[in-house]
């Protein structure tokens, strides 16, 4: 079966549209039709359902999707890494929960890029389960999370210590930060439980997000409370544009990195995975934001 096949179909369920899926593919229409019809003949099923004007999977579709997505990027994954032999490079994937990145990783991926010569590298936002698997499959070698992954094929250890800190947009006490438009940050599996814990009390959220970036832009613009990293928080805590809460008691949320056990680039992982101390997890986006504040 050719790969192109799969990835048309995978094309057409983000569009849900055979026209525009083969725009995007700059193939015509009737090739989209005839790579779905030839993987519907393989696996001797419907995969698609016409309602009204719009295209939807069936059941079947469905259950291929993440059966489709695993196979190019799998192939995907073996052509770059096969090209890449011929120049004598090494490739590193590196993913991380979106969290991650904005705490620190994507300073880290710069500091990595420039002390590194002779690798080729690939950044990817996942879950921790889409890191997990992406692991075992082979097509992830470094995943950075604030949970340790739980497979016996992969290792964990902590590289880091992040401090949240509750910030407001006003000077507020903790009990009124958390009543007055506080925003639920995911941090974490053990950040959700000892949250619980610590604020059981508390209304429900008035805004919840696993994206710390978002969290910071609504508050800057809208008002209300988050626990967000120290680093991120310092330059508008400086710049009067955010105030740390009266009362709170900062988080420390360990930072892992996984990797396989039998990675053919453990050497390489390994050095890379050093350079985390060199991170300063301050982004110029961020840096930007805070001064634009104190104008």
């Amino acid at each position: 079966m050719d790969i192109k096949v799969f990835r048309t179909f995978l094309e057409v369920v983000r569009e849900k549209h055979f026209g525009r899926a083969a725009d995007n593919l700059y193939i015509t229409q009737a090739a989209v039709s005839a790579r779905i019809k030839q993987l519907e003949s393989f696996f001797d099923t419907t995969l698609f359902v016409r309602d009204r004007n719009a295209i939807k999977l069936t059941s079947a579709g469905e259950r291929l999707v993440p059966y489709a997505q695993n196979m190019v990027r799998t192939l995907e994954q073996a052509k770059t890494e096969l090209l890449l032999t011929k120049d004598y490079a090494i490739q590193l994937t590196i993913a991380g929960t979106p969290n991650i990145w904005d705490a620190f990783l994507q300073h880290w991926l710069s500091v990595v890029t420039e002390e590194l010569q002779g690798y080729s590298f690939r950044a990817d936002v996942l879950s921790l389960d889409q890191m997990t698997r992406a692991q075992i499959e082979r097509t992830l070698d470094i995943g950075v999370s604030f949970d340790p992954m739980k497979s016996d094929e992969i290792a964990s250890q902590q590289v880091a210590m992040l401090e949240l800190v509750m910030v407001c947009s006003a000077k507020k006490d903790q009990s009124s930060a958390l009543s007055e438009g506080y925003v639920y940050v995911d941090w974490g599996t053990r950040f959700a439980s000892e949250h619980a814990e610590r604020h059981a009390k508390m209304p429900p959220p008035y805004l919840r997000t696993s994206n710390g970036q978002i969290a910071l832009n609504f508050i800057l613009e809208k008002g209300g409370a988050a626990y967000l990293p120290r680093v991120v928080a310092a330059p508008f805590i400086e710049s009067g544009q955010l105030y740390e809460v009266d009362g709170q008691q900062p988080w420390y949320r360990p930072v892992y990195l996984s990797y396989r056990k039998d990675a053919v680039a453990l050497s390489a992982i390994t050095q890379v995975a050093k350079l985390i101390d060199k991170t300063e997890p301050l982004t110029p986006f961020v840096l930007q934001q805070a001064g634009e504040g104190s104008e």
